[in-house]
């Protein structure tokens, strides 16, 4: 195999450097007129003059498939056409559908019973009515087409006979739109192609217009227009309540690559062009590399390192990963020169791919009673997470119960009772937890209930194996795997108050149990010296730290309390993960002091990593401690807690660069991590750029699990970059 560099002419490169120019400059007006981006860096182009009228029920809200599916189709063909004069695709999307139209739910299906519950914990993210957060499987539509998948829909419904054809009318005026839209920008092409001097433009317009008119009547048969058609789900994936997910970029691309390739109907510098317009559309989540369900065989290809030199060239926010997998005997090298190239292009432009690690993955996988080789199939389409194209429903990343709050809660019942004690602590955090838990899991019952007759999962549906053909939404019996995943955040926080509490009180006695509670109800005002000593403590992270058996028993807790029961209704599992994405400051915002020595406000701590500063004085390397911490308290059950390594160049070059880089990755996977974010810059470049990001426009980070401008961050977003980087 190839593994070499793509040669790339002086033309594509300056196409490709024009793609990123021209993202900072539509990112530049979206941040005037909406405020800084501090989620992922979606790909949509503002239009300030468009507006749509939709059509709303008695209720004057939009849900219901069928009046969701025609105001979409009618959104379609309103919405402006766009094609980027660099790119080599057509369409955009123009923000989701929530900015132009009242959607809702019934009035009869708001949520009620556990809002108390929600609202004492701070439980903000449950997870009801959550959408989106699953995986298709894009070969479905790479096979069948637009038309194709609308044959579908119409033999089914013809077959089904459903009572209620909410659900495939739905579909129906949803796909019919699609066409429509795809064949609108055929004609938007015709057009600027019968404007256009340019010799290169004019006969890319022609390409770009030829491409759209054919896949408005079948399927793709090149690897432009897959590549296309993979741009059209982009956008309408993200319109319809800001999906994000696309699967295995190279497993989708290989036999289109290989055979125009083989043809001669296509360069890898034009594949690279394409693959960075794809980027350039959106910043869809998709993985590269890794094994085969049976994992005897590598599926590294060369498409593989065409798409990741289309990242680095292209340089702008991308949701690459690479699935990180131990070596196979007689492979090849193939998988090692990709890891260590993604590395390096780490070190060079600051941020890059993340690492997608197969261990942890795979075997936590497992543990929920399905074989290996489903979880060697899962592929990471998400923020922090993994999930089987069209089969699974898992609802990743909607969820967040703040372990703190059960702490802060168990804590006022102690100075209420006044019986006070390490062990009447904890049996007061266990029962707080666990009334979290409940309440989420009854949560889940409702939305099983009610998902479909709101929000059916119109786009993804059409890439779901048995949605079609059971006329059945993905969140009610379309797909075969139902494993609701319910994360646990704040860790840390509480890690370090338990062993606080531990060591300052009970064993030294340097604070009495009275006095911790008036610290807390008074956010330490006056007593910094006592603060510093709560604080102080070997915190989670640190070697041979106390708080390590906490987070370790909170963690503990935590997976049992999840995977103890299924849902009471309806029994659906409930799987547990540990990640808090970038809400650290959201959810520390509702939250009052910690016996951690944190101030009423401040942030909670990332996922189950450790706090930032928590290695100050250890000679050690401080990346080593944390990935040691993050391992040890992973979940367990396949879901992904990150580890987040923000290296300050010059640091890592004494460490042994990009091969010490590789080495931790690879020792990171084999110790049960599920997922690492890399960020490689110098700290002298981060704080130029925290103090003047407008200096630094293309400086790309990842700050959780998604990359962004780091200019397009608000300043409390930077923050938390700045804090992980100075730890």
């Amino acid at each position: 195999m190839n593994t070499g560099k793509v040669n790339m002419s002086p033309l594509y490169l300056q196409l490709i450097k024009n793609m990123q120019q021209d993202k900072i400059a539509v990112n530049d007006k979206k941040i005037e007129r909406w405020g800084n981006l501090n989620i992922d860096d979606h790909g949509f182009i503002d239009f300030p003059e468009f507006t749509f009228e939709a059509e709303v029920n008695e209720e004057g809200k939009v849900f219901g498939g069928a009046l969701l599916g025609k105001n979409f189709r009618r959104f379609l063909n309103e919405a402006p056409k766009y094609i980027n004069e660099n790119s080599a695709l057509a369409t955009c999307w123009p923000g989701d559908l929530g900015k132009f139209m009242p959607l809702g739910i019934a009035e009869a299906d708001e949520m009620v019973d556990e809002l108390p519950i929600w609202e004492k914990y701070d439980i903000h993210q449950p997870g009801y009515l959550a959408m989106n957060h699953l995986c298709p499987d894009m070969e479905i539509g790479l096979k069948l087409g637009w038309q194709g998948i609308l044959d579908k829909i119409r033999y089914y419904k013809k077959k089904n006979r459903p009572v209620d054809m909410d659900f495939y009318d739905g579909e129906e005026q949803l796909v019919m739109g699609i066409i429509e839209w795809v064949e609108a920008h055929a004609k938007y092409a015709d057009e600027l192609a019968a404007k256009e001097e340019d010799p290169f433009k004019k006969a890319n317009y022609e390409a770009i217009a030829a491409v759209n008119h054919a896949l408005a009547v079948r399927a793709p048969e090149t690897f432009r227009e897959a590549v296309q058609f993979l741009a059209h789900f982009q956008a309408l994936d993200r319109m319809y309540f800001n999906g994000g997910g696309l699967g295995a970029l190279d497993r989708l691309l290989e036999e289109y690559y290989d055979a125009d390739i083989e043809k001669g109907i296509l360069t890898e510098e034009e594949a690279v062009w394409m693959i960075a317009s794809l980027f350039y559309n959106d910043t869809h989540y998709e993985q590269i590399g890794g094994l085969t369900a049976k994992g005897d065989r590598e599926v590294t290809s060369r498409v593989s390192f065409v798409i990741l030199d289309a990242m680095h060239h292209l340089h702008i926010p991308i949701n690459l990963a690479i699935r990180v997998h131990e070596p196979i005997e007689g492979q090849g090298e193939a998988p090692e020169i990709l890891l260590k190239r993604a590395v390096e292009y780490t070190l060079e432009d600051g941020a890059g791919v993340c690492y997608s690690l197969e261990k942890g993955i795979v075997e936590g996988f497992a543990r929920n009673g399905y074989p290996l080789e489903l979880g060697r199939m899962r592929f990471k389409v998400g923020c922090n997470w993994v999930a089987l194209p069209g089969i699974e429903y898992p609802l990743q990343d909607v969820t967040r119960l703040n372990m703190a709050q059960a702490l802060y809660h168990a804590l006022k019942d102690l100075e209420a009772d006044k019986n006070y004690s390490m062990d009447h602590l904890w049996e007061r955090y266990c029962e707080h937890m666990a009334i979290m838990v409940d309440s989420v899991k009854r949560g889940y019952d409702k939305h099983y209930e009610n998902l479909m007759k709101n929000h059916p999962e119109l786009v993804l549906n059409l890439f779901m194996h048995g949605t079609i053909e059971r006329g059945l939404d993905c969140s009610k019996g379309g797909v075969d795997i139902y494993d609701l995943n319910m994360d646990g955040i704040a860790l840390a926080t509480v890690a370090d108050s338990f062993a606080a509490i531990e060591q300052r009180v009970v064993e030294e006695g340097k604070i009495s149990w009275e006095r911790l509670f008036e610290l807390l109800n008074t956010n330490y005002e006056n007593a910094e010296r006592e603060r510093l000593m709560l604080k102080n403590i070997r915190r989670f992270g640190s070697p041979e730290s106390p708080a390590e058996k906490w987070a370790v028993k909170c963690k503990d807790l935590y997976v049992a309390l999840v995977t103890g029961s299924k849902t009471p209704k309806y029994h659906l599992v409930t799987v547990p993960g540990l990640f808090s994405h970038g809400d650290v400051y959201a959810y520390g915002e509702n939250l009052a002091a910690t016996p951690n020595g944190r101030f009423a406000g401040e942030p909670i701590s990332h996922s189950t990593e450790p706090d930032p500063g928590f290695a100050r004085g250890v000679d050690t390397f401080s990346p080593a401690l944390k990935a040691n911490a993050v391992a040890l308290t992973q979940a367990g059950y396949g879901n992904s807690a990150p580890l987040h390594l923000d290296i300050d160049t010059g640091l890592i070059e004494n460490e042994g660069g990009a091969d010490a880089l590789v080495a931790l990755i690879h020792a990171h996977e084999q110790a049960g991590g599920t997922l690492i974010n890399m960020n490689c810059v110098s700290k002298e470049k981060l704080m130029a750029a925290h103090e003047d990001p407008k200096k630094y426009p293309d400086l790309v980070v990842r700050v959780t699990g998604y990359s962004a401008f780091f200019a397009s961050l608000s300043k409390e977003y930077r923050q938390q970059i700045v804090d992980r980087f100075l730890a």
